[in-house]
């Protein structure tokens, strides 16, 4: 991936679904549709300058590609200089720094299945499924989905409107069930969050695990590992397990640490392939990743979200060696055929040469 594929977009419109959520729909002139083609549950890397500084974030589309619309859901988070910045000063007719769609969180639609799904949600993890089932639906007339998703309250409910009109265009293939953890329902399985209980529930009583041919799931790093490791644990193959990771809880500083302490003192030579170019810098082993120190090298790398979850800099090392602490961005294959996130790759070698362009 080239670093430069960035391409400014106008806004089209927001709107805001929930009070702390914006839908952002943006304009893709004719020249760039080929570009911006994407598949069901992919994301885009959203990039502008915020005080002077420069903030890149990746954020799933919420709409599905059969339609040619382009929105995304950003979800106003703490602290967030992208997530505030979206929703309290971005206006319609901006323009706005915009990567092509990547991630691989779908599967290959096939309008003769009969294939049935599950998905997984809570919060603002319902904008790739929601793109996820809506194209299903469209393009897999005897196909059927269920929803399970959580939020803490009714108006909390991030495309609520639209979960609902889906729901009454496909009735008979499409079931939704809210689960509040911050209001009470008078059902009490709909109360609280999604636990091995409510799993047991599910698979008892609502569908049989058996014939699900394959299973989403999106929201907070504890429910995704959850849910994958209770099908897992039941003998669902790993090809049927789908899930997108917004971002990590950050349990793996102990291991970073244990890095610095063990290679402190020693140094690394890198050298980067990138876009036909090359060039190298040095570092210090165990301290850093690879991706920063380049960018504080004033490299021009692909990037997004930082966290071992996108894939964004996806890299191939052909000398040396590195350690992943976080690496959900890529499947077991790519490991073993040498494939690195460089934005969680430390060195541990004298020399580390990593390629971006194969």
């Amino acid at each position: 991936m080239s670093a430069n594929r960035i391409h400014p977009l106008k806004v089209r419109e927001i709107v805001k679904t929930t009070e702390d959520c914006s839908i952002i729909s943006l304009d893709v002139p004719i020249s760039l549709r080929d570009t911006f083609k994407f598949r069901q549950g992919q994301y885009l890397t959203l990039e502008s300058s915020i005080k002077g500084e420069k903030v890149r974030r990746s954020y799933s589309l919420c709409s599905s590609p059969l339609d040619e619309e382009w929105k995304v859901g950003i979800k106003k988070v703490p602290g967030g200089k992208f997530s505030s910045y979206a929703n309290e000063t971005l206006e319609a007719g901006d323009m706005i720094d915009v990567m092509p769609p990547d991630g691989r969180f779908f599967v290959e639609l096939n309008p003769e299945a009969t294939s049935q799904y599950i998905a997984f949600a809570a919060g603002s993890g319902i904008t790739p499924i929601f793109s996820i089932i809506k194209t299903h639906l469209l393009a897999e007339p005897n196909s059927s989905f269920k929803l399970f998703y959580v939020n803490k309250t009714v108006a909390s409910i991030i495309l609520k409107e639209e979960l609902e009109s889906l729901k009454n265009q496909f009735m008979d293939r499409f079931e939704v069930f809210y689960f509040l953890t911050k209001q009470k329902r008078n059902m009490s399985f709909l109360n609280g969050r999604m636990d091995t209980a409510k799993l047991d529930t599910i698979f008892g009583s609502i569908c049989n695990l058996e014939d699900i041919d394959h299973f989403f799931s999106c929201g907070p790093e504890p429910m995704i590992l959850m849910v994958r490791d209770y099908l897992s644990e039941r003998g669902v193959d790993k090809s049927k397990i789908h899930f997108e990771l917004f971002n990590t809880s950050g349990d793996y500083q102990n291991k970073y640490e244990q890095l610095e302490k063990e290679f402190k003192g020693r140094s690394a030579e890198i050298l980067i392939n990138e876009g036909g170019k090359s060039f190298h810098f040095t570092m210090e082993q165990g301290s850093n990743n690879i991706l920063d120190e380049a960018l504080n090298n004033n490299a021009d790398l692909p990037f997004a979200c930082k966290g071992g979850v996108c894939a964004t800099c996806k890299a191939k090392v052909l000398e040396g060696k590195v350690e992943m602490p976080v690496h959900y961005g890529l499947e077991d294959d790519e490991i073993e055929a040498g494939y690195v996130l460089t934005c969680q790759s430390v060195p541990v070698s004298d020399k580390v040469v990593v390629d971006y362009d194969i």
